[in-house]
């Protein structure tokens, strides 16, 4: 017999709590006050999945192998955006706000505007909308 699955959780592992949750608060994410001095801190998306941050010594303490992965990201959230030029101002705000542009934005060939910025632990951050037909 197969199990039920169902996704939960997304969990990101941070070196700098204050300064992952300050970004994702600029974009949007209602993340309670003072949870930058907590060492795990989790909050309900809408439509219920769960979104996470661990710092590294939470992460070790049950894993003291625990390295943070070499090249490149292996996730990535990707934030919708109402309309193209949504994507364009979230880009260079990010930027402008000392964030890292990993690829400015571009029409991608699967009819998107797309755009991703990398978050302070080096996690890629998507944001996208679809063009107009």
């Amino acid at each position: 017999m197969t199990p039920q699955l169902r996704l939960d959780l997304i969990g990101l592992v941070v070196d700098d709590m204050a300064a992952s949750l300050a970004f994702y608060r600029r974009l949007g994410l209602d993340l309670v006050e003072g949870a930058e001095h907590e060492p795990h801190v989790e909050m309900i998306l809408p439509g219920g999945l769960r979104l996470a941050w661990d710092t590294v010594e939470v992460v070790r303490s049950f894993d003291p192998g625990w390295t943070p992965p070499q090249g490149g990201h292996r996730t990535a959230l990707a934030f919708a955006c109402e309309e193209p030029a949504d994507v364009d101002k979230v880009y260079a705000e990010l930027v402008g706000a000392g964030y890292h542009g990993h690829k400015e934005p571009w029409d991608a060939v699967w009819g998107m505007r797309y755009a991703i910025v990398h978050d302070p632990d080096g996690n890629a951050v998507d944001f996208f909308a679809p063009l107009p037909q």
